[in-house]
């Protein structure tokens, strides 16, 4: 038998995590001193309020190889194996702890770095999930996998510098001005990292930049899916986006709070934007 693993940053719902039968090691937050377990001990949009009454930003920390440890051993003590696909390993420690977990245990553990986060993680997942329930090999998995990573993009929208600044992403200079000429910046995570894109200079423009890379991206090609995450960015940028898609005929759009983890980098106000299509 195949077991995946993943970890919290994906936006995955309790219930689909279940019903596709995948295992999570979640990421710890520390806010103004107390740890807190991602998607356990602090949800989604309660984070929001605390980031914003914490005296600084709060930090994320990546599991320890040993809580992988400890699960693939579990799950390969009949001799099962195990496909752990993780958040890009350019934004977080997390697919390394897998790795080097992976070198401990005596279970066989195959380590996939998915180069994303939130629901473009979900893509693999549900892929690697539906394969395996088919009967798919661990290398036949991992082949599909890959390629649902190189037919996905996944785009976020800013509304705020703060975060950037405040995590050392960005200098204080570069902020100002931005937030002097109202720039919403729009990255892309084409090669795992948060690389700039645009900037737009309101929402309407960065609902215009999405939608326009979408059509040219998904052209030809039949798109399987699309999702969207956000921290309060529903009406801003979020509603607008979703009903330009939708007149194209795709109407199944995953729609999530981000993940606490995930909002620590953007800040609040934030969009991101993820479709997958071959």
């Amino acid at each position: 038998m195949i077991h995946i693993v993943t970890d919290s940053t994906s936006d995955l719902s309790q219930e689909e995590m279940e019903k596709l039968n995948i295992h999570v090691v979640p990421l710890t937050l520390q806010i103004d001193g107390k740890t807190y377990v991602d998607g356990k001990d602090v949800k989604a949009e309660q984070f929001l309020t605390m980031m914003a009454q914490a005296s600084e930003l709060p930090k994320s920390s990546q599991p320890a190889p040993g809580q992988f440890k400890e699960l693939y051993d579990e799950l390969g003590k009949d001799g099962d194996h195990i496909i752990s696909i993780h958040m890009t390993g350019g934004m977080s420690g997390t697919v390394e702890s897998a790795r080097q977990a992976a070198q401990m245990t005596d279970t066989k553990v195959t380590v996939v770095d998915s180069r994303y986060i939130a629901w473009a993680l979900v893509f693999q997942l549900r892929e690697a999930s539906r394969l395996r329930d088919e009967g798919a090999t661990v290398e036949e998995i991992v082949a599909r996998v890959n390629q649902v990573r190189e037919n996905t993009r996944l785009f976020v929208a800013l509304d705020t510098l703060e975060n950037m600044v405040k995590g050392g992403r960005i200098g204080k200079g570069k902020a100002m001005f931005g937030a002097l000429l109202n720039i919403k910046p729009v990255g892309n995570l084409d090669t795992g990292e948060f690389v700039a894109a645009a900037k737009p200079r309101s929402y309407k423009q960065v609902v215009k930049y999405l939608f326009d890379q979408y059509q040219q991206d998904t052209a030809g090609k039949t798109v399987k899916m699309v999702g969207i995450s956000h921290a309060n960015a529903l009406q801003t940028m979020g509603d607008p986006l979703i009903k330009l898609i939708q007149e194209t005929g795709f109407t199944n759009i995953d729609i999530a709070f981000t993940s606490p983890i995930i909002t620590t980098h953007t800040g609040p106000g934030a969009l991101g934007f993820m479709y997958f299509a071959e």
